[in-house]
């Protein structure tokens, strides 16, 4: 199972970033798929949820209206667009199977997000 997430950056406040979450081994189109994110000196939290279709998502209230997750079963791969990006957003970006409870033992590398001006 590889979990690979790119896309990460420095950017400035109120900047856009688009992450992508390229995966194998499993099969990623029956799973609800999520991102989390780990900033320093904090634990790693579940900020947005996509079901196996595409059609639900939910995101956690820090996020909600600035970040939209997306997937493409046809490619293995799950999106998160985050716009109006926050100081506050700085962390290491995860993707991995699941919600709250992730089912994929073995992370990512994960993607640095900065933001600062």
């Amino acid at each position: 199972v590889q979990l690979v997430e790119s896309g990460g950056g420095l950017v400035q406040p109120g900047g856009s970033l688009r992450l992508t979450c390229a995966t194998s081994g499993f099969t990623f189109s029956i799973n609800v798929m999520s991102w989390y994110r780990q900033a320093p000196g904090k634990e790693r939290e579940v900020i947005a949820s996509i079901s196996n279709a595409g059609t639900d998502k939910i995101y956690v209230d820090s996020v909600k209206g600035r970040f939209t997750i997306s997937r493409d079963n046809g490619k293995n791969t799950v999106y998160l667009q985050m716009n109006s990006l926050k100081p506050e957003d700085t962390a290491v970006y995860y993707c991995n199977a699941g919600g709250s409870r992730p089912l994929i033992r073995t992370w990512g590398q994960g993607t640095q997000v900065t933001v600062s001006s």
